[in-house]
């Protein structure tokens, strides 16, 4: 908490080179960038960091395999490329997986066609993951016991990336990252209006924990609200060359379905890809493609009914899932960026891809579309334009993103095994608590060994079924500007996400984690959550 308004007090004290307008995925990584090289970054967010589509995602890191359908290899290759940056950047975290498709008779390609398709993939993905391989009914059942295969023709197995830990943490990296090099950020900081006046954008902005005004001055601003992108351009009166058209996709999490630590691909009843996706001890199931015309969206009965009626029809499983056994859910919404009046009709063919609008006049940059694959090409891109609006990057070849060095890891991996760190695992962990640790926080790992070293139960779990410890605590409340108890549990960690919400409430160590996180405040604070 004091981190944050620390921050606040500084945004009104300087006139920075930029601020950015919107804490997820674009508008972290243009943080990182920007201030690495040098600019004088601020950076606000209505909501907590990664708080809407940057929470919401598959935790996908993949190149880009459906796009093939619509002949777009040159995204292909991009994203292809991009994939292949963010796992040797991030080896910990961005990791290759198999998955395992099932290809039904009378799906619109034949299975074979498929599978040269994913050939054709692996040789644009430059050879980097493990080669595809085509898979008979009776080998798809071989591996995965629970896929239904009555009505499947054939199937193949290739490979991609995801996030082993989940999206917003990753995104929240990037911000942790920015401010590391400079740049001052807060969330449930809410821009009201803005203007230029003398070459310098005068904004109001409130505080949207007590209400105070904000006031921030910056040479230029970049609209990295995502969904909202085309409301705060409307806003500050900002014509562009794109707007978005959007899609809402949901997720379900339940408990293990399935043994594989592969990703189960199939094809929905609608023809669109459809997912099963290891998390630990659970499974997320989805993914829904639905047209929305709001750049918020809730989750609905018939959206529920469509993923557990579809993942009933694709696996055999000992008995049909229902809404009791869903654990958490998750509802995000997809902009997909339009240039000019197009993409209304077709919008089930739009990708994923994102586009920068710049206004040199007013410094000014809105980005528009996007995906998590494709975020270190947004942080180049929206430094090279902040430079043509005359924005000085005295170290415009920094490298801004990636874990700490070799030496660093082994260090602190040495470190962890002098002390015997692992053999203090919890029982039900899904990994090494130094592996977790290490992918978490990086370089700051190595000040929670010093915590544990000094006191062993620092390594205990508060928080019944979770894998967060009590020193991650302590780290949190002092450097993850965690404002609520649902910052924490659902971005900072992805607690709420795999333990049932009443386990949460009923856990014994909760109060001491909110007393941890919020001191005087725990309360107040546990009791908004719990409302």
């Amino acid at each position: 908490m004091q981190l944050r308004e620390n921050n606040i007090t500084q945004l009104e004290r300087d006139v920075f080179d930029v601020l950015i307008v919107g804490g997820g995925i674009n508008g972290a990584v243009s943080a990182a960038s920007l201030a690495a090289k040098g600019a004088r970054v601020a950076l606000i967010d209505r909501g907590d960091f990664a708080g809407e589509s940057s929470s919401h995602s598959s935790n996908l890191a993949w190149g880009g395999i459906k796009y093939m359908e619509n002949f777009e290899f040159l995204l292909v290759n991009k994203l292809c490329q991009s994939r292949n940056t963010l796992a040797a950047a991030y080896p910990s975290t961005v990791q290759e997986i198999r998955f395992l498709t099932t290809i039904n008779k009378g799906f619109r390609f034949p299975a074979f066609l498929v599978f040269l398709g994913s050939m054709l993939y692996w040789m644009i993905g430059r050879f980097s993951t493990k080669l595809p391989k085509y898979m008979t009914r009776k080998r798809i059942k071989a591996l995965e016991q629970r896929i239904d295969i009555t009505h499947a023709a054939a199937g193949l197995e290739y490979s991609d990336c995801y996030l082993y830990d989940n999206d917003a943490r990753f995104v929240f990296n990037f911000i942790r990252s920015a401010m590391n090099y400079g740049a001052i950020a807060a969330n449930y900081v809410g821009l009201v209006e803005a203007h230029r006046q003398q070459d310098i954008w005068q904004v109001s902005a409130k505080d949207e924990i007590s209400g105070r005004p904000v006031t921030i001055r910056a040479k230029s601003v970049v609209n990295a609200t995502g969904a909202y992108a085309d409301q705060l351009n409307g806003l500050l009166q900002q014509p562009g060359e794109y707007h978005h058209v959007f899609s809402k996709g949901i997720h379900l999490i339940v408990d293990k379905l399935v043994s594989s630590k592969r990703i189960l691909a199939f094809f929905a009843s609608d023809g669109r890809l459809f997912f099963v996706i290891p998390m630990g001890a659970k499974t997320c199931i989805g993914t829904t493609d639905t047209r929305v015309d709001t750049p918020h969206a809730d989750i609905t009965v018939e959206d529920r009914r469509f993923v557990l009626d579809n993942i009933n029809a694709l696996m055999d499983l000992p008995q049909p899932l229902t809404e009791a056994d869903i654990i958490a859910e998750r509802c995000g919404v997809r902009p997909l960026a339009v240039q000019g009046d197009g993409g209304e009709a077709d919008w089930l063919a739009l990708s994923r891809k994102h586009a920068i609008d710049v206004n040199t006049a007013d410094n000014y940059l809105s980005i528009f579309g996007g995906k998590l694959t494709d975020c270190l090409n947004v942080g180049e891109e929206v430094a090279v334009a902040l430079k043509q609006c005359g924005i000085a990057l005295p170290h415009a070849q920094q490298r801004w993103y990636g874990e700490p060095p070799d030496a660093v890891r082994d260090e602190f991996f040495h470190q962890a095994e002098l002390m015997q760190l692992d053999a203090m695992t919890d029982e039900r962990a899904s990994e090494p608590l130094s592996r977790r640790l290490w992918r978490r926080y990086g370089l700051n790992a190595i000040e929670l060994l010093d915590q544990i070293r000094q006191d062993p139960r620092q390594a205990e779990i508060l928080i019944q079924h979770s894998e967060y410890v009590r020193c991650e605590l302590h780290y949190v409340a002092e450097k993850e500007m965690v404002t609520k108890l649902e910052d924490f549990l659902r971005r900072r960690s992805k607690i709420s996400q795999v333990v049932r919400r009443e386990t949460i409430e009923n856990s014994p160590g909760l109060l001491e984690a909110c007393q941890i996180l919020f001191g005087d405040e725990a309360e107040q604070k546990l009791h908004e959550w719990m409302g």
